[in-house]
């Protein structure tokens, strides 16, 4: 849509053919009322309320995503911040630690080690034990840091902080706050918050750093802003079945909603075809593109929505977005960023990757929600009394898209990525995996800039 809208101010007449009766691809809002039908799957029809939805796929916009950012100015999208990191939330890790099986404010698991790690450094420096030669004014302004940034006390010792919370937070009069004792370290150690499924690096990674924004009421309002300008452009329920090169020029053989077999004829054909797709199309494509499409893997995601009756997180654990993480197979639970202090809610109530997410996608819908209350509860008892409807979807199983995102590895990178940055031929080719911005709307939003600049550059030359 990117493509076309760009093509179309520079004077190109574009014709969109979108397999699906909604505009959007992986940007996909699921709302009450939304029906689908995964491959091998039973229909499934989301009952959520008027008002809530699930971000099924694209969830996020970095306030670093310039051209994301762009579009949504020019069209005019109101936007709202999108609360990725909450220490507020929790982290839960099975396992015989003895803070495992229990519920963990992930603020006193950062205080903690932001303090012990400091201490640490600060004996490293008093007994001289850095390899790395400093004066003793650089050592005495370095200790000074770290006893801020790890909140040791006089003895440079970490007994915990206000950072991590209350055990009573205090109110008037004689109800001073009364300070949570620290974890010990090794405690921490031993209860499997070293686990990389508890990691906050990606939420600190320069695509996740705070700010994140995301458009009110849902995801698709940027889709449904290019769909809007595209009107009459976009034939729907319009399935790719041969791309075909008549040299010059392109046709598309599809098949259209009625299901007859259909020819459009172009001088050039963009093609946004997620690979996993792409590959079982008959075309006249290059081998190296079709090598590409069979040899680039795509990351197997699902996600669940659960609506609940009360926004517990918020009355009861003061949790306002964000993300609770575990090494459970659900990996994560995110809290809705909008509609705060309101009555109803609905609760991302897991969103894995690789073998977890093909492990619950190959479940029945039933079974994905029964795995995500009872592992669920174990971080919100509140689960079972609170609980209302679920929404669920296995990118992988998804018709049309068949993956969340490419996941190049670096030497698929090396071998499969110049062919599709380069025309074959009439044909181009654009979306998210043919970026570094692989999983992001600005991938796909790039590549459709790129691509625009090379056609029209080239048709201007001739």
């Amino acid at each position: 849509m990117a493509t076309a809208y760009e093509l179309g101010k520079l004077g190109y007449d574009c014709t969109i053919l979108e397999a699906r009766v909604r505009a959007g691809g992986r940007v996909w809002t699921v709302r009450g009322g939304t029906l689908e039908t995964e491959i091998g799957g039973a229909p499934q029809t989301a009952k959520f309320e008027s008002g809530l939805y699930l971000n099924a796929g694209a969830a996020r916009v970095p306030h670093n995503h310039e051209i994301t950012l762009h579009y949504c100015r020019e069209f005019k999208i109101p936007m709202e911040i999108f609360m990725n990191v909450n220490e507020g939330a929790y982290f839960y890790s099975e396992g015989t630690g003895s803070l495992s099986n229990q519920r963990t404010k992930i603020r006193e698991i950062h205080t903690d080690m932001r303090g012990y790690t400091s201490e640490l450094l600060v004996k490293a420096l008093d007994q001289s034990a850095l390899d790395e030669q400093m004066t003793k004014d650089d050592v005495e302004k370095l200790v000074a840091y770290l006893k801020d940034e790890g909140d040791l006390d006089v003895l440079k010792k970490y007994k915990g902080s206000e950072r991590r919370g209350y055990k009573k937070q205090g109110g008037h009069g004689v109800n001073p706050p009364e300070p949570a004792p620290a974890h010990q370290l090794q405690e921490i150690i031993r209860s499997g918050f070293f686990h990389p499924a508890f990691s906050n690096i990606g939420e600190y990674t320069f695509n996740q750093q705070p700010v994140m924004l995301q458009p009110v009421g849902g995801m698709d309002a940027i889709p449904m802003a290019f769909a809007k300008r595209l009107e009459g452009k976009i034939q729907y329920q319009s399935e790719v079945l041969e791309i075909r090169k008549t040299q010059p020029g392109v046709k598309i053989v599809y098949k259209d909603k009625a299901g007859v077999s259909r020819e459009l004829k172009a001088d050039f054909c963009v093609c946004t075809i997620p690979l996993p797709v792409l590959k079982n199309i008959q075309s006249d494509l290059s081998s190296e593109v079709r090598r590409a499409a069979d040899f680039v893997p795509y990351m197997n995601t699902g996600k669940i929505g659960l609506q609940f009756k009360r926004r517990f997180w918020e009355e009861d654990d003061r949790i306002f977005g964000g993300i609770s993480k575990t090494n459970m197979d659900i990996t994560q639970i995110f809290y809705p960023s909008y509609n705060f202090l309101g009555e109803k809610g609905v609760l991302k109530g897991y969103y894995n990757f690789h073998d977890r997410a093909a492990k619950l996608g190959e479940l029945s819908i039933a079974d994905r929600q029964k795995v995500a209350l009872e592992q669920g509860r174990k971080i919100h008892p509140q689960y079972d009394q609170e609980f209302e409807h679920s929404f669920s979807l296995a990118w992988q199983k998804i018709q049309y898209s068949q993956g969340g995102w490419a996941e190049y590895s670096e030497s698929a990178r090396k071998k499969f990525y110049p062919a599709l940055i380069k025309p074959d031929d009439e044909i181009y080719f654009a979306g998210e995996h043919t970026t570094y911005l692989t999983a992001w709307m600005a991938g796909a939003l790039t590549s459709a800039r790129a691509v625009t600049e090379a056609l029209h550059k080239r048709v201007s030359q001739s």
